[in-house]
């Protein structure tokens, strides 16, 4: 059997417990991805910021926190730009699977201006 592979990005987003909990998260959010270098705990860490929510998370940075699947804050880190956007693809108890938007999505969503992505 053949398989197709694309080269869609998948990141884990974790530490929500820390914010507002997993509610604010729906399928089809768009995320905002901060970096933030000044992190006093991971010097690759990612912010996750939602519409309604602000801060709502990060991207997951640890074995143990990534979802298998999908790259770690460290893996995408010098893939995005400091400030970038994801949308929500599958929601669990453990976690959030969002996919990196492309410049071409983010151009195509910025067109309708109530998308969240004009308003985070």
């Amino acid at each position: 059997m053949d398989y197709e592979y694309s080269d869609d990005i998948f990141i884990t987003v974790n530490a929500f417990n820390m914010f507002h909990g997993i509610k604010p998260f729906k399928l089809g959010s768009i995320l905002k991805l901060v970096k933030d270098p000044t992190n006093d705990y991971d010097g690759e860490a990612i912010v996750v910021e939602l519409r309604y929510a602000g801060k709502s998370g990060y991207v997951a940075n640890s074995a143990k926190t990534v979802i298998k699947g999908t790259m770690s804050a460290g893996r995408i880190y010098d893939k995005i730009l400091d400030e970038d956007y994801a949308q929500v693809k599958f929601i669990s108890n453990n976690g959030v699977i969002a996919k990196i938007l492309t410049s071409e999505e983010i151009n195509s969503l910025s067109k309708d201006p109530n998308s969240d992505i004009n308003h985070i």
